[in-house]
């Protein structure tokens, strides 16, 4: 299938459409023709007089006989999830660490072809997205879904099997691009034959979560699950489509390549990262979001204008000019719901700073939201021509992509983990202190890490477009900023470490109480 002026007329029309829908909304919200989200069903979140104090230790209003049971239908899931997502991160930085030395110490590891560069990337890459964020994303499904339907999660079993499948098939793709065997697109690197398990896997968890929802017992679905829902019937299109062999050709499959990469960051791991940071900043702090009716823009506005998004990658290259401009557009146009989520989360974490000093988990949920924020305000910056035409090719689109997955979508679910696994087992985290070590070596290792790719990126790129000088010196001169980066990805790696120290240490502990309190959310 080519590209042509029709299939281009569609996709406008598309986004017209998309335009025409989202003003449809704004003023149907405006002059109440729909029902609007109201601070009432901001509150479907909290058990009846709760959602005007924090969760303190001597008020343990969180904690309900009835939702005692609806944790642990899903706690025995979480946690595997959980385990399965927390190994991957090891796995994956240790390789991402790994590669990135190489960038400046090329003799480091030579000799072993698993060992190269462009192998310990890749399967760093895919260990990430699909071992660590989804996983880690699917905990949060797991664990929030039922709380907020107030039902217990439906089909375990069929979830564990889902488990088992999705890595078994990840630990064979990640065999396979080690010893070269790959299907030659970026994160599309995994053989189509072994994505045949991936997507079995990832069907056993669509029909149980369905089902949950199914078996709701409320009759409004707070904002959480609509992100939730979503992904889960996005992905799994998204990942089908993208691997049938045979299909995609020449340049309509690298547009399909960065449609499919794109996609899996924004209508799937994005989707992830918000929706539980929609649920756990207004249940840590006990108040509900600023304006719960922005949060319907927000949605429908990211559903919207979202999957046309990747084609900017290609700027400069043999697609179509309105095809990229059409990208472009697109991603301006996502300032509209990243101002609308940003909006919602941020004010109610700013008007309850007090917050962060009580719970370290909101201090990573927190500070992933901000990060989402800046990401996405960054990405549509830098889809613009003007800017583009000195980024691309540079470290400049690595450090933007660790905005987004890393200290947005990493940050949130490693929050998310410390809030929920004490409540899923039980226990008190052995080593809290360790919490609070490992949010500031992961916020100053990225910090680290961003800004010596941002800077060394932007004189790359001018480097590159400077005729007058040789393109080894767009080289040589990243030398410190690409130390810097290792620097940043060891302290980041560390903070991993102590994550994976206190989750054996609380498995080993013996349980401790049946009821939960903040005394399980890790406190300085």
């Amino acid at each position: 299938m080519q590209i042509t002026e029709t299939l281009g007329l569609l996709l406008a029309l598309s986004f017209v459409i998309s335009l025409l829908a989202l003003t449809i909304l704004i003023w149907a919200i405006a002059n109440k023709q729909v029902h609007t989200p109201d601070a009432d069903d901001a509150r479907t979140i909290f058990e009846p007089g709760e959602g005007a104090d924090t969760d303190a230790p001597n008020d343990p209003h969180h904690f309900n006989a009835a939702r005692a049971g609806i944790d642990a239908s899903s706690s025995s899931v979480v946690m595997w999830l959980i385990a399965a997502a927390v190994f991957w991160l090891i796995y994956g930085s240790l390789h991402g660490l790994a590669a990135s030395l190489e960038l400046h110490l090329p003799d480091l590891m030579s000799g072993t072809a698993q060992m190269t560069f462009g192998r310990m990337r890749t399967v760093h890459l895919n260990s990430v997205a699909y071992g660590w964020a989804s996983q880690g994303g699917l905990a949060a499904v797991c664990w929030i879904l039922p709380r907020i339907f107030r039902t217990e999660l439906r089909m375990t079993g069929l979830l564990k099997t889902g488990i088992v499948l999705w890595n078994i098939g990840l630990a064979a793709g990640v065999f396979a691009i080690a010893n070269g065997w790959t299907d030659g697109l970026e994160w599309l690197e995994i053989p189509w034959q072994i994505d045949i398990v991936l997507a079995a896997g990832a069907a056993c968890f669509v029909a149980p979560l369905i089902a949950t929802a199914k078996h709701r017992n409320v009759h409004h679905i707070y904002v959480s699950g609509w992100y939730f829902l979503a992904a889960v019937l996005w992905f799994p299109v998204l990942f089908v489509i993208a691997n049938i062999p045979g299909v995609h050709h020449g340049v309509e499959q690298a547009t399909m390549n960065w449609w499919y990469a794109h996609n899996v960051l924004g209508l799937w791991l994005t989707p992830l990262g918000v929706g539980a940071a929609y649920y756990f900043i207004p249940k840590i702090i006990g108040k509900p979001v600023y304006s719960y009716a922005l949060s319907l823009v927000g949605f429908w506005a990211l559903a919207l204008f979202y999957s046309q998004v990747g084609i900017h990658h290609l700027i400069g290259g043999p697609v179509p000019t309105w095809l990229v401009t059409l990208s472009v557009v697109h991603s301006v146009m996502m300032f509209v719901p990243v101002i609308a989520v940003a909006i919602n989360q941020h004010v109610t974490v700013a008007a309850n700073l007090w917050a962060l000093k009580e719970s370290i988990p909101l201090r990573f949920i927190s500070f992933g939201a901000v990060m989402y924020t800046l990401a996405s305000f960054q990405g549509s910056i830098e889809a613009l021509r003007s800017v583009n035409t000195i980024t691309h090719f540079t470290h400049y689109t690595v450090a933007h992509a660790h905005l987004g997955a890393y200290a947005f979508v990493s940050l949130v679910l490693m929050g998310v983990i410390y809030q929920v696994v004490p409540r899923a087992t039980g226990k008190y985290w052995p080593f809290p202190r360790m919490i609070a070590w490992h949010f500031w070596l992961n916020v100053i290792g990225f910090a680290i890490y961003f800004f010596s790719l941002t800077i060394g990126g932007v004189l790359q790129g001018l480097a590159q477009l400077d005729a007058t000088k040789p393109f080894a010196d767009s080289v040589t001169l990243l030398k410190p900023y690409l130390e810097g980066r290792s620097l940043g990805g060891g302290l980041m790696t560390l903070g991993h470490v102590l994550l994976v120290i206190n989750l054996i240490a609380i498995g080993f502990a013996k349980k401790t109480r049946e009821t939960e309190t903040e005394n399980m959310v890790a406190a300085e």
